[in-house]
């Protein structure tokens, strides 16, 4: 294959050889990706269908599982689908989307939980101005912000990648389609442009990581003052998931892309890929609604209204 533009397809890594093995990743696949599909699908109804969720920080919840749906649609759908029909083929440009929506949720989604601890740090740290920092307009630009931050990051990337000449054939030893695996497929070492590309967003990235640790700081510094312990509970309450779901994208994306080469290989890269691409869409619904007693009380509203439509 001379360059990018004789491939017609990528060839994915498959969990298992034997259809046995196969069926048991649909299955876990699917029930994680259901999983994921009611606890988002549940949170935005409850913070769309409620009025008194009608505020900045559910605003942000709200654009959160709708990225998270997204990411794991993106991923998930198509690997399930290639177990049952026992192939490994993906498309040249369903690989492009892939890896377009993949960095457009990965990078929408750390410029959202950046802009949410901004809103918990003005609602504890800055109580008296939130209102008028944190109004409707206002919270309209952070989210088309962190959508858009998100869309240009995919873009630049994405473009850069499928210019390269690909002449190492066409294996992508991922069970999605991934840059770091299409880049190994390159006739060059590497792409200068997509090195360029890497640093900024690394160094993008880094500044979001250092502004939500230091908004984080001073919340805990301002929380442990609180002289009334029911007051601590509250704020702790607030700003307790946030730091749960922040910690872990961060903790599975790092070790994703930062692992030393010696602890890598294929099979474990899979896992490591599936523990941040798949677990977490499914997993922070599970965060946000656990210690949230005005989502339960939306989500018990809603219940008990299915129920009454149905009697």
């Amino acid at each position: 294959m001379s360059n990018s533009s004789s491939l017609n397809e990528f060839l994915l890594l498959t969990f298992a050889d034997t259809w046995e093995l196969q069926l048991l990743h649909f299955s876990l696949f699917l029930g994680i990706y259901l999983a994921a599909l009611l606890g988002n699908g549940l949170i935005i109804t409850a913070i769309a269908c409620d009025h008194h969720l009608h505020t900045p920080m559910y605003f942000f919840l709200l654009n959160l599982s709708v990225l998270d749906l997204g990411s794991i649609s993106t991923i998930v759908p198509k690997s399930m689908s290639n177990s049952l029909r026992d192939t490994r083929a993906i498309s040249y440009s369903g690989c492009a989307a892939q890896v377009f929506l993949f960095l457009f949720s990965l990078s929408a989604e750390f410029s959202l939980l950046t802009v949410m601890a901004y809103d918990r740090f003005v609602a504890i740290c800055r109580p008296l101005h939130y209102e008028t920092l944190q109004g409707s307009r206002a919270c309209v630009k952070m989210a088309a912000a962190a959508w858009g931050s998100g869309f240009l990051t995919a873009v630049l990337h994405t473009a850069n990648t499928f210019s390269l000449p690909l002449c190492q054939g066409n294996v992508v030893e991922q069970f999605f389609c991934e840059i770091p695996q299409i880049l190994k497929l390159s006739c060059s070492d590497a792409s200068l442009r997509e090195v360029g590309f890497t640093v900024v967003s690394v160094s993008l990235s880094l500044g979001c990581f250092v502004f939500i640790v230091l908004s984080y700081v001073q919340i805990f510094t301002v929380v442990l003052r609180i002289p009334s312990e029911q007051g601590q509970h509250k704020a702790f309450s607030m700003c307790l998931p946030h730091l749960a779901v922040v910690s872990l994208f961060v903790s599975t994306v790092l070790f994703a892309y930062l692992k030393p080469p010696s602890l890598s290989s294929p099979s474990q890269d899979l896992v490591v890929a599936v523990l941040y691409m798949v677990v977490p869409p499914g997993v922070n619904p599970l965060i946000y609604s656990m210690r949230n007693k005005e989502l339960k009380d939306a989500l018990g509203k809603m219940v008990q209204w299915v129920q009454y439509q149905h009697q």
